[in-house]
């Protein structure tokens, strides 16, 4: 069986957390479930119709993503394996909840986790999909609140992937 979790992110080593979190609860419950993980932030498109023709979600990425994420995730991807059918980052381009609520429909996703205490949510064009989760009548949404540890190994680097949550 197979069940389809969306995870707020800002694309930073911070964000992975929450996956951590959550894959760390499922491997508890012992469920013979596999996870397909959606990565998702929002993302404002802008007006300019240069942007809107020739932006990709590949050049997006590259201003909102950095690649020790991407290093990060596959690590978290290899450590709960058994639990992991994939990983996909993307973002959400939409301004509605009507938009979202489609989004959500599309994607089969069944629960989605969120945390306030992202610091990059609102840079780069990005914005914090909390609302639209929150507003989401038919999606089970769950808050998560991180403590970041006062003692962190290389702070903003991959070593902090494998500090315990």
């Amino acid at each position: 069986m197979s069940t389809t979790i969306l995870i707020a992110t800002d694309y930073s080593l911070e964000s992975l957390n929450i996956l951590k979190k959550v894959l760390k609860e499922k491997n508890n419950a012992e469920q013979d479930t596999k996870y397909k993980i959606l990565m998702v932030s929002g993302y404002d498109m802008g007006d300019s119709i240069r942007d809107l023709l020739f932006n990709t979600k590949a050049t997006v990425f590259n201003k909102i993503r950095a690649k020790e994420f991407c290093e990060a995730y596959a690590i978290i991807a290899n450590k709960y394996s058994h639990l992991v059918d994939k990983i996909v980052c993307d973002i959400f381009t939409g301004s509605m909840q009507r938009a979202f609520n489609n989004y959500v429909k599309a994607e089969n996703i069944t629960e989605a986790y969120y945390s306030p205490s992202l610091k990059d949510m609102n840079t780069k064009g990005k914005f914090d999909l909390a609302p639209y989760i929150r507003k989401c009548k038919e999606l089970p949404s769950f808050e998560l609140v991180l403590e970041t540890p006062k003692v962190m190994p290389e702070k903003g680097r991959l070593a902090e992937v494998f500090a315990e949550v």
